[in-house]
């Protein structure tokens, strides 16, 4: 067993900001106080390590309901290993991977592979998407959704069999399926039918300027929309993945609590920070679907985040190599690494006041673990784990070649310089990133749904 005492940081957490301290005990929080708190004295001699937070500031660590850390099958261009290496140093403790492997997460036999695999190798707490097909509905019904942060369904293009598009295949797991469905919604026939238009106009060789024109805000709208009626009519839990247009916002609310509220939705850390003018500069590295938008999309996302209407923040971290990711926007793979600068772009895009500090940690930490129901994280509590973030606000974080941990060896932030800096990451207490070096020795736990 041992205790660290962490002092003088400025806590964020619950909405507000305040200078005090935390005690751990092995992997939970003991206390919380304020500095100046009688028990302080006691409590530095109690404690097995103290770490001098002063001018620092100590936030929950984010938890990422959508990542694809390629593994198994992909493991060329990322693995479990290396990725939660990555998350972690980005201050990343918790992941929720999705399962489009090779093979897919469709059967329960390959999700008990991954939790293997996660208990294995895994720095940071993890869990995995089950996905949905057409033909998977029992397996679905045996789920332990304790287990499970809920299925994943694919209603775009995607490959192998993780396309549903059978209707009464989908009518089926709505109604049946009794855990939250989270959803990658764009319309595969509007998709289909702008490629036909733009490759009679321009050719097959399309620049990356036309993939917000294939991958449309109709195609997103269309898809979604069909989605939430479905699930209005079937009283279905329903969560859309990094919803990317204005129009989609309209299928949303905040007049009600998160607890209440049967239709969810997520906005990526991409899609608020580019538009599609940044294609002209960064060409197939922002290349994700769904799209990058315009800047009117760009700009009523972010108010949606700080109206409430959008619930969290995610990333959608889904590495390719740079190889994979040349020649036209029809051939150049979609998706890209973000795990280690996704907290650290939310806090830069607060510092432009954007957001406050407050709001990034509800959207990345608070209302992801209320949202999926996740046991004792997500909040600096004491009997929480101690997953934890120290950020240091007057150091400079260079994105370097050199700096990165994806094992894809890239990052559309190479060469950005943020304002901040993540100087500690601890997950269940244990200290695995100390601003320089990831301690792989350590390994997370697998996430639990109550």
């Amino acid at each position: 067993m041992s205790k660290i005492l962490i002092k003088n940081a400025y806590i964020i957490n619950e909405g507000r900001t305040f200078n005090g301290y935390v005690l751990t005990d092995d992997a939970f929080i003991l206390s919380v106080g304020e500095t100046g708190d009688s028990l302080l004295p006691s409590l530095e001699i109690e404690a097995d390590t103290i770490v001098d937070a002063k001018g620092k500031w100590l936030l929950p660590g984010a938890i990422d309901d959508q990542v694809h850390f390629r593994e198994p099958g992909l493991t060329h261009k990322g693995d479990i290993a290396s990725e939660s290496k990555a998350a972690v140093a980005g201050g990343i403790t918790t992941f929720m991977d999705m399962p489009n492997t090779k093979p897919q997460t469709t059967a329960i036999a390959e999700l008990e592979w991954k939790l293997k695999r996660g208990s294995e190798s895994s720095v940071a707490n993890y869990s995995f998407f089950f996905g949905g097909t057409n033909d998977n509905i029992d397996e679905i019904k045996k789920l332990d959704k304790s287990r499970i942060p809920g299925l994943k369904l694919f209603l775009g293009s995607s490959t192998g069999n993780m396309l549903v598009d059978n209707k009464e295949t989908l009518e089926r797991i709505f109604a049946e399926a009794n855990m939250l469905i989270a959803i990658h919604a764009e319309k595969e026939d509007i998709i289909k039918q702008n490629i036909a238009y733009y490759t009679s106009r321009f050719g097959e060789n399309l620049d990356i300027s036309f993939h917000s024109k294939i991958r449309s805000e109709e195609a997103c709208y269309a898809s979604s929309s069909e989605a939430v009626e479905l699930a209005t009519r079937l009283g279905s839990r329903l969560h859309i993945l990094h919803l990317s247009t204005a129009k989609e916002l309209g299928l949303l609310s905040n007049e009600i609590p998160l607890s209440e509220k049967k239709i969810t939705g997520e906005v990526c850390v991409h899609h608020l920070w580019f538009h599609d003018e940044d294609y002209a500069h960064y060409g197939n590295r922002i290349k994700w679907n769904p799209s990058v938008k315009t800047l009117k999309d760009r700009e009523a996302l972010r108010e949606a985040v700080n109206t409430n209407v959008i619930d969290i923040v995610a990333t959608d971290h889904a590495p390719h190599l740079l190889s994979e990711k040349e020649g036209s926007c029809l051939k150049a793979a979609s998706g890209g690494p973000l795990v280690q600068h996704s907290l650290l772009a939310m806090l830069e895009l607060a510092s432009a006041g954007c957001f406050t500090k407050e709001k990034v940690v509800e959207k990345m930490s608070h209302i992801p673990a209320d949202l999926f129901h996740i046991d004792r994280r997500g909040y600096i509590r004491p009997g929480y784990y101690a997953d934890m973030v120290l950020i240091d606000p007057s150091k400079e974080t260079q994105v370097t070649k050199e700096s990165l941990l994806y094992k894809c060896g890239w990052s559309p932030f190479e060469g950005y310089t943020f304002k901040h800096a993540i100087i500690q990451t601890y997950v269940n207490g244990t200290l695995v990133y100390d601003g320089k070096n990831v301690d792989d020795s350590s390994i997370g736990m697998e996430i639990r749904y109550i």
